[in-house]
């Protein structure tokens, strides 16, 4: 080679990248994005049917997989054979999964030679499992991180390469803290993953003290608690959006609270009652108000909570069993 060049005669690490949620897709782009490795497929959740009109969508990765021309695998159940059998044609050295949805058999656990790695939007081991944004939120942590490992049977309890801290801001709602979560797993990913790669990082095992588990949410943790705590019924209104979403039932049906603050209790507040608050309403609780400050009947738009009020003067007092 002309110059003094020297080629670079390193060997290209084959990856394949699983992921089907908004979280991944940051997180792939930075793997596309860094040198020696090329993605040759990616895997997600099959198109679903989405909405009232039940119109068949991709997954935010399968969508970005595709604008970006990427080798697409969509498997009903990883576990089947015949995904097992295409996937290990393809033989990856490595696989990165974010956000992804099942839980990976060994026979795909031991595929790739360099690591099947996993980002997971927590300060692990604290909130293992499947919401994770949710639970930090509820917990009313200040600090969380994203944790870097090496995938596990054991959902979550793989060792840790490398963690991203992250700040949890009083205003977060899950959908603000897992933007930033998403960007800071893209950066944890470009930073860690070369150093992983040439062996400069060896993961440790998670430590046993600290452990708590997250399950997937219901429709039903939705439902405020009308005798609980006001912070916590608060906290609740910003970690389940956007889904499952918070609300409580009145005389006018099923009201969802978007956005909420505390305030002090006032002479007379009783839990289980909607009160007036100012122009607007609150619901009273155990050690203070929840402030409504946009609401949501069902079947309707979104309106201030004074809106609701001047609109249906009858919600007032106490709320139906």
């Amino acid at each position: 080679m002309s110059g003094g060049a020297t080629a670079d005669l390193s060997p290209v690490v084959r990856a394949v990248f699983f992921g089907s949620g908004s979280f991944a897709v940051p997180i792939l782009d930075s793997l596309l994005g860094i040198p020696g490795v090329r993605v040759h497929a990616v895997v997600s959740a099959p198109d679903r049917p989405v909405g009232r009109k039940a119109a068949v969508t991709p997954t935010p990765v399968a969508a970005r997989a595709r604008e970006l021309g990427l080798p697409l695998l969509q498997p009903i159940r990883v576990r089947r054979p015949e995904f097992v059998a295409a996937l290990t044609a393809i033989a990856p050295d490595l696989i990165v999964l974010a956000d992804y949805g099942q839980l990976i058999p060994r026979a795909l656990l031991d595929l790739p030679a360099r690591g099947f790695l996993n980002l997971h939007p927590s300060a692990l081991p604290r909130h293992r499992g499947a919401a994770p944004i949710p639970a930090t939120i509820l917990a009313g942590d200040a600090d969380s991180a994203v944790s870097l490992i090496v995938l596990a049977e054991e959902m979550d309890a793989g060792p840790i390469v490398a963690v991203e801290p992250l700040e949890v801001r009083p205003d977060d709602t899950a959908v603000t803290l897992e933007e930033r979560a998403a960007s800071a797993a893209a950066r944890l990913l470009a930073r860690a993953l070369p150093e992983w790669l040439a062996g400069r990082i060896q993961a440790r095992p998670q430590a046993e003290a600290g452990m708590t588990l997250t399950r997937p949410l219901r429709r039903e943790d939705g439902r405020l608690n009308l005798l609980g705590d006001a912070r916590q019924l608060e906290r609740q209104v910003r970690a389940y959006q956007p889904w499952p979403g918070s609300f409580i039932e009145t005389s006018a049906g099923r009201l969802v609270v978007w956005r909420a603050a505390v305030c002090p209790s006032e002479l007379g507040d009783e839990p289980e009652r909607l009160v007036t608050h100012g122009n607007g309403l609150a619901l009273a609780a155990a050690g203070g108000r929840l402030r409504l400050d946009e609401v949501q009947l069902a079947g309707r738009g979104r309106v201030t909570g004074a809106e609701l009020r001047r609109g249906y003067p009858g919600l007032l007092g106490k709320l139906p069993g």
